[in-house]
């Protein structure tokens, strides 16, 4: 577990992994691309949402409430998909001043949850599957669908795996319908399931 960015790079590096998932399509096609995965198939969607301390100090109640001065803000770094989603989401509002505001830029959702969680923030910018694993910790606050990034998951197995009936049986419970619904159940959307090849 961690971000898909050093994930792919542990890859690259040999790591002993069998399977590959991620939130960022770009890092598995890759792979791909370079010969180190078999073909990525989909299998969820999410999206972005903020959070706030659950006590929300600073008395935020929508996006637009980020515009205001002194706002602590903490996101993804560049080179991990939530900060990707996030400055995409942020220009598509047309709030990319906001980034002024960031006081932390973290190399995993979850260092983002944490922030916010311990109060080192007033917001952050996660995917909703975070955001309902923190609920007690964290309040969510939605950002409009038409300015959400397209937030696609995409598994493969590793070429050097020397697992590979246990890979390929795990990226198919991943695509069952009991992962599904698992997945569901967790806050996920569904991907159109397309034959794994």
């Amino acid at each position: 577990f961690a971000g898909s960015g050093a994930l792919a790079t542990q890859i690259r590096q040999g790591a002993p992994a069998d399977v590959f998932a991620t939130a960022d399509p770009l890092h598995t096609r890759k792979l791909f691309d370079e010969g180190l995965v078999e073909k990525p198939v989909g299998f969820a969607y999410n999206r972005v949402i903020l959070i706030v301390p659950t006590a929300n100090p600073a008395g935020i109640r929508s996006v637009y409430d980020l515009r205001r001065s002194g706002i602590r803000l903490v996101i993804g770094a560049t080179s991990v998909p939530v900060g990707s989603y996030t400055r995409t989401l942020l220009k598509n509002l047309g709030l990319s001043s906001v980034l002024a505001n960031v006081v932390s830029q973290e190399s995993d959702v979850k260092g983002v949850v944490a922030k916010v969680a311990l109060g080192e923030a007033d917001a952050g910018f996660v995917y909703v599957t975070d955001a309902l694993a923190a609920a007690d910790q964290v309040t969510g606050i939605s950002i409009p669908v038409w300015a959400q990034p397209r937030v696609r998951y995409e598994i493969a197995i590793l070429k050097s795996t020397t697992h590979r009936a246990e890979a390929s049986a795990f990226v198919g419970k991943v695509r069952s319908a009991a992962g599904r619904a698992k997945l569901k159940a967790a806050g996920f959307l569904l991907a159109p399931l397309k034959k794994a090849s």
